[in-house]
């Protein structure tokens, strides 16, 4: 065991951990053994999620909040079980500010369409501004864009420092009197920077703007208080974070929920109803019309409690580890270039590289020949390639039940690369 083997060894019993991941024995491509790599795009699934995926269809199985008979009570209460326990997991004041949307785009997309449609103070149009950044997922910046088309509002951008940051030099230019919405990542998923929340929520308060937060590559990896970010609106999604898909998250402050028009119409979202108006139900259930993802939100109360079993300030410690070891290892590839912040600090546990003049995608073909799962092409952010001059990365990213063996098949891996493309 290596000396940094032996500085991850005792973070978590990855081991014992790995044993609730069925896929991870898997093996693939005439024996060889999984190494999955492509975290930041879908983490796996525990036994312990998929048990009570499958309890629920076996025993509850029924439509929520519509009906008095027995199936439909137990299914309505692990349903809301679930927003109680994303809410205590979030730590959200209230459990009504928990909405729950297919996945972090429609959450975004959800605020971008109820401040179009909102009342002053709150709407977005020709006389005002909204605030993303170079680094965001294109789900937080083509909402935007359609947003910015309808109303004519302006839209501004921070860009990127050479390392990979945000260049906040002049946060005082981009942010202003006319902004509304200030809408960046907490966690880049191509570049893996960790942003610096306070400055920009600061200088968003200052000119009465709105603040919403992409968490999408921060509530899997580490503690997520939407108290202590100070912003109005936080977005996540289920199956980064050990839980199925066709579940999201959206938390909002309770006062603009209240005060906000909802985005989709239907069932269970309304009051009263007539041929002429409707009235609406209070936050959260205006926000969820028609029958939502009921089984996929009780998978997401599993995986919370999986992940608050362990822990996340573990997690968070063991992934910082395998990362510091990941960006050593990596840099000693020759030709190797990591395209963001250098280092472990500061930063998630994506790591996205180029490797010499290889493409990209025969990168990740040749180490899923291999057996080693990588995510390879702009990573739904185009605008970071076009920022740095690359077609396209290849990405490794790390979670829970990542080990420095795999670390080390990687690095295998890419040696071999390197000799196939000679």
């Amino acid at each position: 065991m290596t000396v940094a083997h032996q500085g991850l060894s005792g973070l978590l019993d990855t081991e014992a951990i790995r044993k609730d991941f069925p896929i991870l024995h898997r093996e693939i491509h005439d024996g060889r053994k999984l190494v999955y790599l492509d975290n930041a795009a879908t983490s796996q699934t525990p036994r312990q999620v998929l048990d009570v995926l499958s309890e629920y269809y076996e025993q509850h199985n029924a439509n929520v909040h519509r009906g008095v008979h027995v199936l439909a009570e137990e299914a309505t209460a692990l349903y809301e079980g679930s927003r109680d326990k994303v809410a205590a997991f979030i730590n959200a004041p209230s459990r009504d500010e928990v909405i729950f949307t297919k996945n972090a785009s429609e959450s975004l997309n959800l605020v971008a369409n109820m401040l179009g449609w909102a009342d002053e103070p709150y709407r977005v149009d020709a006389d005002t501004e909204i605030v993303i950044t170079e680094m965001e997922h294109h789900s937080n910046i083509v909402p935007w864009q359609l947003l910015s088309q309808r109303t004519g509002a302006k839209l501004k951008w921070f860009g990127l420092t050479d390392d990979g940051r945000l260049d906040l030099s002049d946060i005082d230019e981009v942010i202003t009197e006319k902004t509304k919405i200030v809408s960046f990542t907490l966690v880049s998923n191509l570049l893996g920077t960790l942003n610096p929340v306070e400055k920009i929520v600061r200088r968003a308060q200052q000119v009465g703007a709105l603040v919403l937060i992409d968490a999408s590559q921060a509530a899997p990896h580490m503690p997520l208080d939407v108290q202590a970010l100070q912003a109005d609106f936080v977005a996540f999604t289920g199956h980064k974070m050990c839980g199925p898909t066709g579940i999201g998250v959206l938390w909002g402050r309770q006062e603009l929920l209240e005060d906000l028009p909802p985005f989709l119409g239907g069932g269970e979202m309304i009051e009263t109803v007539s041929m002429h108006s409707s009235t609406y139900a209070p936050a959260p259930y205006k926000f969820e019309a028609g029958t939502p993802p009921i089984s996929q939100a009780i998978g997401l109360g599993a995986a919370v409690d999986y992940l608050s079993s362990i822990g996340m300030e573990k997690i968070a410690a063991h992934e910082h580890a395998i990362t510091e070891y990941a960006v050593e290892r990596l840099l000693q590839v020759p030709g190797l270039r990591i395209i963001g912040p250098a280092s472990a600090e500061d930063r998630g546990a994506a790591i996205s590289f180029t490797l010499g003049d290889i493409h990209p995608h025969d990168v990740g073909q040749v180490l899923d020949e291999q057996g080693i799962a990588v995510r390879v092409g702009h990573h739904c952010a185009r605008p970071v390639c076009l920022r740095y001059g690359i077609p396209a990365t290849t990405r490794a990213s790390f979670y829970l039940y990542s080990t420095p063996a795999e670390v080390d098949a990687l690095v295998d891996g890419l040696e071999h690369v390197r000799n196939f493309f000679g």
